[in-house]
């Protein structure tokens, strides 16, 4: 549970119908295979004790009896296991028959929560024998121990805030205004279900749907307990179908018809990030919840779940090109929509050979195809320098050839000279002034052409190169309108792939230079290229990997992580590229340079959102210029 993380696990049991004694020692032996995996939260299918399909035998006095009896064996083999389990059984209060969730933890019956809505419809009789639960059904004795009985149960740790439990079971989470609603809106961060859901054509879709969406809908963890091979199959087939979900992220699932128990750890202080942020997931405190305490130690929990090293890019091809397609269409609609407000008769994209500008002359082609404006009014500059290297500018002649569009070409050498003399820079000296001279000159030859030619000049910078402050002040910095300003680098090299396999119009040429282009080192080319012609300056040498800065990004802006969590979970993710050192010392540069550069956030041009991360200073990240870094630099030095 150290850094918000909890093993949870959901397992179906090989049941014998009606055999208590049989039932329960298989339902020993999984919670012995659990604790010994690190679990701290088990669940199990609903009635699993007894078995779902015992039927007329639930009317049984000596069947009930019985399944109290084990239970209290089962609670008494939990101690020492430091997991909660929760076991299905039916249970008699005040001569009514319950289906019941019963949560055992070291040796205790925490509680019991009754199943609230009971399925009386198609192959399902359950009314036959139960009743439906309600909140507040006080108390029963159960051995030696006091149980709190209801829906209205919450099993809260004392010593982990966000570990909140709640539970429905089955039946209640196909229902219109299911209890987990309330268990949610109540505080409850994991939700837990018992069910035993019979197998039919096309419903195993359905249910996982079902069990990704509350979670969704709830900004909680959704673990969902199946019933499987065991179960009685007179006229119904039960297939074990368990589901791990977290925010609608399916984290684990089982194959169907295996019996399978599936394990992954939840991010509780992600979800608790979540409904922090949304301020339309409002707590709704309901005075007749019973919060049952218990104590669980915060240990390190062994990760085990797929975190993505690029978790702006799907790993799913097929997910991917339809992502790539949807940000190229945002990107456009958005270009489009500004060129036809204003009446642009012209688009001016300064281009370079790079990814940023090719991607930025991509997006401004399509807009202009969407209003059915011709290709030649846009304008693409290229401005060879000092660092311009024939690789690149070639790819830019090439590139603007290829798309019909107008290529300009003006080296601006003597002008930067010129402006050196002017400022009284010596251009010997190739420091950030010999940089930054050149990145401003560009900007502002784009904006005079983009005044002769009524147009707008398209800003080329990245999510990423703005998150570092990787971007000239009122140099690249500075546009009209800036296309590319909520796409991370991560995601611009896919983008262009996509548009290389799929967009070139059997236009080989054209795809010859886009796969070129993806095969050129990331630069800005402001300093001289080595003696054979190639790039000798190289952004990620200097300010770090991309994906590395992309991933850091992605889980501070997004899930708020602490600098101590990222550096453990990039860890667990990138261990076989990089060592402990180096994933410190590029974590620290990006809090340092995340927090130094905001003022260039601060005035960033408009331009369109296109994920769930950003940084426009009208959108997504508020943040002030001057915020100290100091906190977030102390604990990373803590770490070494």
């Amino acid at each position: 549970m150290k850094d918000g993380w909890i093993k949870v696990c959901a397992a179906s049991v090989n049941v014998t119908v009606a055999d208590v004694k049989a039932n329960a020692k298989e339902i020993m032996n999984i919670m012995d295979e659990a604790a010994a995996k690190g679990v701290k939260l088990l669940v199990l299918p609903e009635l699993c004790l007894t078995g779902y399909t015992c039927s007329d035998l639930f009317l049984q006095r000596l069947l009930l009896e019985r399944a109290v009896d084990e239970l209290l064996k089962i609670a008494n083999h939990s101690i020492g296991q430091g997991m909660i389990t929760v076991v299905g059984l039916p249970m008699s209060i005040n001569s009514k028959l319950y289906s019941m969730a019963a949560f055992v933890y070291e040796g205790v019956i925490l509680g019991a929560v009754p199943k609230s809505n009971i399925p009386n419809y198609s192959e399902f009789y359950e009314l036959r024998h139960f009743s439906e639960g309600y909140n507040d059904m006080g108390d029963v004795i159960i051995g030696n121990m006091t149980v709190p009985v209801g829906t209205n149960l919450l099993f809260s740790n004392i010593l982990f805030d966000e570990m909140v439990i709640a539970a429905e079971v089955c039946e209640d989470l196909w229902v219109p205004n299911s209890p987990s609603i309330s268990h949610a809106l109540n505080g409850a961060m994991i939700i837990v279900n018992p069910s035993a859901s019979v197998e039919t054509t096309a419903k195993e879709s359905y249910r996982r749907n079902l069990v990704s969406m509350q979670s969704a809908r709830l900004l909680s963890a959704y673990i969902y307990a199946d019933a499987g091979e065991g179960e009685s199959t007179t006229d119904v087939v039960f297939s074990g179908h368990n589901i791990i979900s977290e925010n609608g992220t399916i984290l684990a699932e089982s194959e169907r018809f295996k019996n399978q128990m599936v394990i992954s750890e939840i991010d509780l202080n992600k979800l608790e990030a979540e409904r922090r942020r949304m301020n339309t997931f409002v707590s709704i405190p309901n005075a007749e919840y019973r919060t049952v305490l218990f104590e669980m130690e915060i240990k390190d929990t062994v990760l085990t779940r797929h975190y993505p090293k690029k978790p702006f890019v799907p790993d799913n091809k097929e997910t991917l090109e339809l992502r790539c397609e949807e940000i190229l269409n945002l990107q456009a609609t958005g270009l489009k929509k500004r060129l036809s407000h204003t009446k642009a008769k012209s688009a001016v994209v300064g281009i370079s050979g790079g990814l940023d500008s090719t991607l930025a002359l991509l997006v401004t082609v399509r807009a202009f195809d969407m209003l059915n404006k011709d290709r030649k009014d846009i304008i693409a500059v290229t401005m060879p320098c000092y660092g311009t290297t024939d690789r690149t500018y070639n790819n830019a002649v090439r590139l603007v050839n290829e798309l019909n569009c107008t290529l300009k070409e003006i080296p601006i050498t003597k002008g930067v000279e010129q402006h050196f003399i002017d400022i009284n820079h010596d251009k010997s000296v190739m420091d950030v002034t010999f940089e930054n001279v050149q990145a401003r000159y560009r900007t502002l030859v784009l904006m005079n052409i983009a005044n002769q030619e009524n147009g707008l000049v398209i800003g080329t910078g990245d999510l990423s190169e703005l998150a570092l402050g990787w971007a000239t002040y009122n140099g690249d910095h500075m546009s009209m309108y800036g296309v590319n300003a909520s796409v991370p680098k991560t995601l611009v090299r896919h983008l262009v792939r996509y548009y290389a396999d799929y967009l070139t119009d059997a236009n080989d040429k054209l795809k010859s230079c886009l796969l070129d282009v993806l095969d050129t080192p990331v630069s800005p080319e402001l300093l001289p290229p080595t003696d054979d012609g190639k790039i000798s300056q190289k952004t990620e040498d200097l300010v770090g990997p991309y994906e590395l800065h992309d991933f850091f990004l992605y889980y501070v802006l997004r899930f708020g992580y602490e600098p101590k969590k990222l550096y453990r979970l990039s860890k667990y993710v990138f261990s076989d590229e990089y060592d402990d050192e180096t994933l410190l010392k590029w974590l620290k540069n990006f809090y340092r340079r995340f927090f130094a550069q905001q003022f260039k956030r601060s005035c960033l041009p408009d331009g369109p959102k296109v994920g769930s991360v950003a940084v426009s200073p009208r959108g997504d990240l508020r943040m002030p210029s001057d915020a100290s870094v100091r906190i977030w630099m102390d604990e990373l030095e803590e770490l070494g």
